[in-house]
């Protein structure tokens, strides 16, 4: 059963519904750790996995920013850095890149409420091309917003925010889905409806109650879960 932290405000029904990218509809996370690890020991930082994790759901200028400030470098650039990182997730993603469970069925599910569907994620515009791509999903979303457009990442509200006004609806209006505890946070600032899936590591942390709802995958979003937060 999904674990429900509180019942939602009952403040206006679901228009929209803005997907994340990372860690939801493909798992990139190992990508991206295995990216950032190669790229990183290039500056003499060696990462470890755990380590990786502290920067989940940030831009990668941020994550490349926290690490400088920690073990300060000078061999290259922090925009050198940044460039090789995601060209090494771009390779990655090309050769390793697979869909989460349940992505065709939330997607499907989604689709047939005729509402508008969305994409607001944190990456680079050039990764989460390569990513719809591979999952062969690049016309699912009618409107696909970065935040690398934003003067602030997650958990900054902004790509939230920005995603509303380009589907033309208020936040209240749409439902955010997100694995990270920074997407939750983004969403909720921006006053969305939001369903936490986070890693099955992450499932119990309390953290997460600040979503309306935590599920273990997309593959659990049914009417029951539908009609409880249009309630």
């Amino acid at each position: 059963m999904p674990f429900r932290p509180h019942a939602p405000c009952p403040i206006n029904m679901i228009e929209a519904v803005i997907f994340d990218m990372d860690g939801l509809l493909i798992d990139s996370e190992p990508l991206w750790q295995q990216a950032e690890i190669t790229i990183f020991k290039q500056v003499n930082i060696i990462l470890t996995h755990s380590m990786c994790t502290q920067t989940k759901g940030l831009r990668i200028d941020e994550v490349v920013e926290y690490w400088y400030k920690k073990y300060p470098w000078d061999k290259l650039s922090q925009l050198q850095v940044q460039e090789a990182i995601v060209n090494k997730l771009i390779e990655l993603i090309h050769t390793q890149g697979e869909a989460l469970p349940g992505v065709n069925h939330g997607i499907n599910y989604v689709k047939s409420k005729n509402i508008k569907i969305a994409l607001a994620s944190s990456s680079a515009y050039k990764i989460i091309h390569a990513a719809l791509e591979k999952l062969n999903i690049a016309d699912t979303f009618e409107i696909i917003h970065s935040a690398e457009s934003e003067p602030l990442g997650k958990p900054h509200p902004g790509v939230y925010l920005t995603t509303a006004e380009k589907l033309g609806l208020s936040p209240q209006n749409c439902l955010a889905i997100e694995d990270s505890l920074n997407g939750v946070l983004a969403a909720k600032a921006a006053r969305m409806k939001c369903i936490a899936i986070p890693e099955m590591s992450e499932l119990h942390n309390p953290k997460f109650a600040i979503a309306d709802m935590v599920l273990e995958s997309l593959q659990q979003l049914d009417d029951q879960i539908w009609d409880f937060l249009n309630s």
